[in-house]
């Protein structure tokens, strides 16, 4: 039996044409249509739509084979999956502060769940907050993810700055912050070119290593415990040695894995030096800051254990000119749990694009007292309890008289040749 529309169809089309009768010769299947036979097509065309539609098993939108929890679910997401969102993805920054204690340092490791990384907080907080899908979470190349300093196991951040791509929803900062530990914090957002890439953008770094002063007491002649107390001379010695870092050098004794004729063992140091000491809780700490335009792997806390074992009496200040030398030279490594990444630079970016009426400056001071409530809160109170706790310093200063700060080998080596390394722990 004709479907309802079919008949409607067919009763319009007679209406336009008329009756159909066979007659010999050429013709025309109906006239010229006048304005009311326009309408009257335009009848039979619906008609004909709505009974194909019919036919398929269209109903307002839905297929008839589909349920309706189905059909919410297509109308709540995009054809991939993922939500429909009004709001585009727009390129920002993060400034963040972590204490690192616990942690197998910033970077996450994709598919290894056996050592936990800020990242692994991080991209969890920004999925369950809705500012990013939950396949970025996966990939974090699909957000463009880039860090400033991939700081190592059990170091700390104070103005770690981070560079994704993400949906810019209200209440922003709040919300990623109520899915992060307290010792993870957001503390400053901002918006900046499409093509922004932290690392690469970055112009220096600044860090901060926190140690107790007894680490600067000479083995022959001075207590080394907490009664210990920094004299001005041995202050003025430590950054006489310090400012001997300053300048571009050869570090490659102070990483693992480069030989001397790489080039990019070549770091240029901006400033060093030791900051007057303070008491807390009955000891003395003292605060090293470094500033540079990059940092290998290990080399902040190489520059202090050579720095101590000289301040020591372990090794000699001639040892400071032969680590940039050739010679492979034995360099102690501090302990990371003082090591602080401070603050990260942006000068160029910001003379080039932070008075363009666009964009913002990258220069975080709107948020300095977040930063040093985050630091008096989470980071110093860590290092010290750790500190006193644990021992870190004082079991690393024991292992001092098992160095040889003497040339070990002498080489004559090609560009491009590895000088073989003492194995690095996993940190």
């Amino acid at each position: 039996m004709a479907a309802p529309g079919l008949r409607a169809a067919a009763g319009a089309l007679r209406r336009v044409c008329g009756s159909w009768s066979p007659r010999p010769g050429r013709h025309l299947l109906c006239s010229a249509p006048m304005a009311g036979d326009v309408r009257a097509a335009a009848l039979v065309s619906a008609a004909l739509e709505q009974d194909r539609k019919a036919r398929s098993g269209w109903r307002g939108g839905a297929r008839a084979w589909e349920d309706p929890e189905q059909q919410a679910k297509k109308r709540r997401s995009g054809p991939d999956g993922e939500p429909h969102r009004k709001l585009p993805k727009r390129k920002i920054v993060l400034l963040m502060a972590y204490s690192g204690k616990g942690y197998h340092g910033m970077q996450r490791n994709v598919g290894s769940s056996q050592f936990k990384t800020i990242e692994d907080d991080l991209v969890s907080a920004l999925v369950q907050s809705g500012c990013i899908p939950e396949n970025h979470g996966e990939d974090m190349r699909k957000m463009s993810f880039q860090r400033c300093a991939r700081t190592d196991k059990g170091v700390s951040a104070a103005g770690q700055v981070v560079s994704l791509k993400v949906w810019l929803i209200d209440d922003i900062l709040e919300k990623i912050n109520s899915h992060l530990p307290p010792h993870i914090r957001i503390l400053g957002l901002k918006r900046v070119t499409g093509g922004f890439n932290s690392k690469n953008k970055c112009d220096a770094r600044t860090y901060f290593y926190m140690l107790p002063t007894f680490a600067f007491a000479h083995k022959d002649h001075d207590v080394q415990d907490e009664s210990y107390r920094l004299s001005a001379e041995t202050l003025q010695r430590v950054n006489g040695l310090l400012a001997c870092y300053k300048g571009t050098h050869n570090f490659h004794n102070f990483t693992s894995q480069k030989g001397p004729q790489e080039a990019s063992a070549r770091r240029y140091i901006l400033d060093m030096f030791c900051e007057e000491p303070f008491v807390r809780e009955g000891m003395e700490f003292a605060v090293i800051k470094v500033k540079g335009q990059s940092f290998m792997t290990h080399q902040i806390r190489k520059m202090v254990g050579l720095l101590v074992a000289i301040v020591k009496g372990y090794a000699p200040e001639s040892v400071l000119e032969r680590s940039w030398g050739d010679a492979k030279v034995d360099v102690p490594k501090a302990p990371g749990l003082g090591l602080v990444l401070e603050r990260v630079h942006f000068e160029k970016y910001n003379q080039r694009f932070g008075n363009d009426g666009l964009h913002e400056p990258l220069d975080w001071t709107r948020e300095e007292a977040g930063v040093t409530a985050f630091k008096e809160q989470h980071i110093y109170p860590t290092i010290i309890s750790t500190e006193r706790h644990e021992r870190s310093m004082a079991q690393w200063l024991s292992t001092l008289p098992m160095h040889d700060f003497n040339a070990t080998a002498h080489m004559a080596v090609g560009a491009g040749t590895k000088v073989p390394s003492p194995p690095e722990d996993s940190d």
